[in-house]
């Protein structure tokens, strides 16, 4: 063939079949699927901080034990209010002009998830305090402490962020713990990540291989409802309180013996569950648990009540009807201010 002999036309063909075959093969699928994986509705991309704090992420290997991925089964459920589609990761794009898009999804579960962390642990203190020391919040933590993050100060000033450290964990040690630029930017990162709801008529993908939920005609008649109030504080609340609910001692507050707690009138416990707070020098700031966590009067009930009758704690149950009605008069109070 008269091609072969004329490297001209034998080069030029090749061109083009190259280009023809990519633009089929990879350019028209990659264009197609990035249509139809758009970022969500509610996306937002990362800050100047958050996206420092990615690189501390990286930097240190936070990949190889957490993992940004809640699976379509039931036990994941804990993670993310819904499993993860294509879509959650479209919002990532590429760290710099030399370096390609990371996303994260981890390579197993050493740690917790944390695609939805922001949501589920909205808290600045928590997260320094756990990076410092994760023992100091969750006992069983087999986690590394962070302590080169952070620095002891004899004398701080405006512009420090206090990490406010339990005795047992400040032992030895004098002055006053403040978190470094890049512990605040590896906690703005943590922040970040949230999951936002799916776009309306879009139906979220259900959890698979659920376990049975107990029939309400089969549970033991309370003044609340047939929640678990225990499981839901472990996963909503116990990280700050412990599963003593003693908290911390100069970190968080304990809810043993709380006067808060045990006051006959549960609209200011129920303030702080749906609003959170912030008046305590002595302690952190207290998200909003339970707007930020989408938590239902009944899950409200259930928490508020396994508090309210735990740890030698005795103070009467609030019924559902009155928690209902506690939420829809500060949602009201709320929208007026």
């Amino acid at each position: 063939m008269n091609i072969f002999s004329n490297h001209t036309k034998l080069f030029v063909t090749t061109f083009l079949l190259f280009t023809g075959l990519s633009i089929v093969v990879a350019i028209l699928p990659a264009l197609n699927n990035q249509n139809n994986n758009a970022p969500l509705p509610g996306s937002e991309i990362l800050s100047g901080e958050a996206l420092a704090g990615k690189y501390v992420f990286i930097a240190n290997g936070c990949v190889a034990c957490h993992s940004q991925q809640v699976r379509n089964v039931d036990m994941d459920r804990g993670w993310g209010s819904r499993p993860n589609v294509a879509a959650d990761y479209a919002i990532n794009t590429r760290m710099n002009w030399w370096m390609n898009t990371a996303t994260l999804m981890g390579t197993e579960r050493t740690g917790p998830d944390l695609t939805n962390i922001g949501n589920r642990l909205p808290s600045d203190d928590w997260h320094l305090l756990h990076l410092f020391n994760p023992r100091a919040v969750v006992e069983e933590s087999i986690m590394p402490g962070y302590a080169w993050m952070f620095e002891w100060k004899n004398e701080t000033s405006e512009e420090d962020k206090i990490v406010n450290v339990p005795d047992e964990f400040a032992t030895g040690r004098s002055g006053t713990l403040v978190a470094s630029r890049e512990a605040l930017q590896l906690v703005a990162y943590l922040k970040s990540l949230k999951q936002v709801p799916l776009p309306d008529g879009t139906s979220s993908p259900e959890f698979l291989y659920k376990r049975e939920a107990v029939k309400a005609e089969d549970a033991p008649s309370t003044s609340s409802v047939a929640l678990d109030g225990a499981s839901l504080y472990a996963s909503n609340c116990q990280v700050c309180h412990q599963a003593t609910g003693e908290g911390l001692r100069g970190a968080f507050p304990p809810l043993k013996g709380s006067s808060v707690v045990l006051n006959d009138n549960a609209e200011i416990m129920i303030d702080i569950v749906m609003n959170g707070y912030n008046a305590r020098e002595e302690y952190g700031e207290m998200p909003a648990v339970g707007t930020n966590n989408q938590l239902t009067a009944a899950g409200v009930a259930a928490i508020i009540n396994h508090e309210r009758t735990s740890w030698g704690n005795h103070a009467r149950e609030i019924p559902l009807a009155e928690v209902e009605q506690i939420i829809s008069s500060l949602k009201t109070k709320n929208t007026n201010q």
